[in-house]
């Protein structure tokens, strides 16, 4: 069997442009999809045998009221169904997800192209007991975006749409096709075919109810998907606000404890028999402690304004050779005094890479700034750059005091610092790894760190080249 058509044809034009004026609706494809399941619901309670004049949009969840109709009427019904899309790509993408669902008797209508049909959305049912038409179509300014449109055809975009039972105007409408079919194409239904008038009364409280309960079903669904949603997101701010006091905590815990320190050593300070040694110890104390508050502020300071202006901090090209250098040279005298070989490598013809504006000198002052906390008196320090497939490895390898396995992990986390008992330094905010971190994510690079305690630590920065879009 086959059926094609030979003239341009408007289903929707046939509705309403006979002498029975009919009053369009606007509704979403969600409320579409209800009327056309109420109507499967019907056919298929009351045993209607009928012939379909069918075309949903695409996808699954459209093809399977066909294909429930033809599973439970048997080989009695036969569906003439027109192609949802117009050509190429976006209809061998509808023919893959129509396939999947087995429509038995189904006869594919061959349109022509630009046809107005491609514009609509209907099912008609033809049946000496029972005809029915629901019709549906997009807007002109609509179908000009035709894909936009077929990527968000389950959103909630309104259709001009209508639904009758009047079989005057159903045999309008199925005139209109009969003279526009080809002249070789089988027949829709017998040449003698008649709708009713008005269906029975029976039959229309039934529609009516199979409506009313699809339309209920489609509200509790969207009912239990708006209450999902606000759990979700109810959810999401509990765990922010979590986050929230737990950084809030750990915050006023690390301010606490310089305090706690200036405040032992100014008690001590006013002890009447202390020696001018012991004075001289306490204002050091003092002195350092003010030191770790004052840098616990300002890394706090500069993590806040990093969070709050990451997302619209822009990428700039940059050579290592223009950074690096630089910053090393500043450490030498650091160096120097605690008696630690510092040098570094970096090839002037490694390409330039991808990185936050300003981020690149932050990111090595911190490595190169723990590097030599880290490192003991008479310890190296090697600065190292190197081309390693798309992207350009950055290497700073200490003879320090290393960092156990366990610990690892966590010298990302925000205030943590590495507790080995060598070292009596804890002036650090701990906020140095965190800040590289989001730099490094921010330029589409990442970290990595091996390390083994009382050997040494590598950390090494993988960032894009210029060549390469940012991203791991």
């Amino acid at each position: 069997m086959n059926f094609s058509l030979t003239q341009d044809l408007s289903i929707y034009h046939l509705a309403v442009g006979g002498q029975t004026p009919l009053q369009s609706l606007t509704l979403n494809p969600a409320t579409l999809l209800s009327l056309v399941r109420a109507q499967i619901d019907l056919l298929i309670e009351q045993q209607i045998v009928a012939t379909l004049w069918v075309k949903l949009p695409p996808g699954k969840i459209w093809q399977s009221e066909l294909a429930r109709y033809q599973s439970s009427m048997g080989v009695s019904g036969i569906i003439y169904n027109c192609p949802t899309s117009s050509s190429g790509r976006e209809e061998e993408k509808d023919k893959k997800s129509e396939a999947c669902i087995p429509v038995g008797d189904s006869i594919s209508v061959q349109l022509l192209p630009n046809s107005q049909l491609r514009r609509e959305y209907f099912l008609m049912v033809l049946s000496p007991q029972f005809c029915s038409l629901i019709l549906a179509e997009r807007p002109l300014n609509r179908a000009k975006n035709n894909i936009l449109f077929r990527k968000n055809i389950h959103k909630n975009l309104p259709l001009l749409a209508i639904n009758t039972v009047e079989g005057t105007i159903i045999q309008q409408v199925l005139a209109g096709i009969k003279q526009a079919q080809a002249p070789e194409s089988s027949p829709i239904v017998p040449a003698d075919f008649i709708c009713p008038s008005v269906p029975e009364p029976t039959l229309m409280n039934q529609l009516l109810i199979k409506q009313l309960q699809r339309q209920e079903e489609m509200n509790r669904q969207i009912m239990a998907r708006r209450v999902a949603k606000l759990q979700q997101r109810n959810q999401t701010l509990e765990n922010k606000e979590h986050l929230k006091d737990e950084y809030l905590i750990n915050v006023c815990q690390e301010l606490r404890t310089p305090l706690t320190h200036m405040k032992t050593a100014l008690s001590l300070l006013n002890s009447p028999n202390l020696k001018p040694i012991q004075r001289q110890r306490y204002l050091q104390m003092l002195n350092n402690q003010c030191d770790r508050q004052n840098s616990l502020i300002t890394g706090l300071l500069d993590l806040l304004d990093l969070e709050r202006n990451i997302d619209e901090s822009k990428l700039e090209s940059i050579r290592l050779c223009d950074v690096v250098p630089g910053v090393v040279s500043t450490y030498q005298p650091v160096a120097h005094e605690k008696g630690i070989m510092l040098a570094y490598t970096v090839p002037t013809q490694l390409p330039a890479i991808w990185c936050v504006s300003g981020g690149l000198r932050q990111i090595v002052i911190n490595l190169l700034h723990n590097s030599m906390k880290f490192t003991p008196n008479g310890g190296q320090v090697w600065v190292r750059a190197r081309l390693q497939g798309n992207h350009v490895q950055l290497e700073f390898r200490d003879t320090g005091i290393g960092i156990a396995e366990n610990e690892i992990p966590k010298i990302f986390d925000r205030f943590y610092r590495v507790r080995t008992g060598l070292t009596e330094d804890s002036s650090g905010a701990g906020l140095g790894l965190t800040i590289v971190e989001k730099l490094l994510r921010r330029s589409g690079g990442y970290i990595s760190v091996k390390s083994k305690l009382y050997e040494g630590s590598t950390f090494t920065v993988h960032l894009a080249t210029v060549g390469e879009k940012p991203g791991r």
